[in-house]
């Protein structure tokens, strides 16, 4: 669910679980510490994209580029939800700043838990959820899966197909890490964060934005 209550000019403290591209710039979103609910920051109340400028953080060291896992504190301008992104927050142009970071073991503590991922399969008809057909509660998942294969299929695309609650996902893949994680192999704990995308052609498409 979406984070209630926060005021303009709100600090919050959120950890950062997904940096991916979007048109050039970048998708970040994240829980709050506190409550564990989702926040998407934007630029614009339509749910714009993050500048690289804006996605960096500030430790002792210096200024550096936003990376999950990361727990940073962002100053809030106003909740500005969509109905297919409704933890969306436009946030004030301010520097973040990071707060340590957690551990992938900690990850568990953070995971959802829903029956399925919007449904069976790579999308979501935009217009179902514009009338009411399919309720948007949040647009962000962080899962355990099974049987996790990432591939580059014959297009070139990167995908992840894997199964979740006895379904099947082929869904593309945005986390800027994926050429690093298929040349290197690491062992993954499988747990991916799974946003659904804006609208495009009446469809908002499922999105693997972070491999953990």
């Amino acid at each position: 669910m979406f984070h209630r209550g926060l005021n303009t000019g709100s600090s919050v403290d959120i950890v950062v679980l997904a940096k991916s591209f979007k048109h050039g710039e970048h998708c970040i979103a994240g829980k709050c510490l506190i409550t564990k609910e989702w926040i998407r920051p934007v630029s614009d109340i339509n749910g714009g994209a993050i500048s690289s400028d804006q996605a960096k953080i500030q430790n002792k060291y210096g200024i550096f580029p936003t990376k999950p896992l990361q727990k940073i504190q962002i100053k809030i301008n106003q909740h500005t939800p969509l109905i297919n992104q409704p933890e969306n927050h436009l946030i004030q142009k301010e520097q973040w700043i990071q707060k340590y970071s957690v551990k992938n073991h900690e990850l568990i503590n953070y995971l959802d838990i829903p029956d399925s991922l919007w449904g069976r399969g790579n999308h979501v008809s935009y217009a179902s959820i514009q009338n009411g057909t399919q309720k948007i509660d949040q647009s962000l998942y962080l899962v355990q899966v099974k049987n996790l294969n990432l591939i580059i299929n014959e297009d070139g695309k990167k995908r992840a197909i894997f199964d979740y609650n006895n379904e099947q996902y082929n869904l593309p893949v945005t986390d800027p890490q994926f050429n690093k994680i298929l040349e290197q192999r690491p062992e993954l704990a499988s747990i991916l964060c799974i946003s659904l995308a804006c609208e495009f052609h009446n469809k908002c498409y499922k999105v693997v934005a972070t491999i953990f």
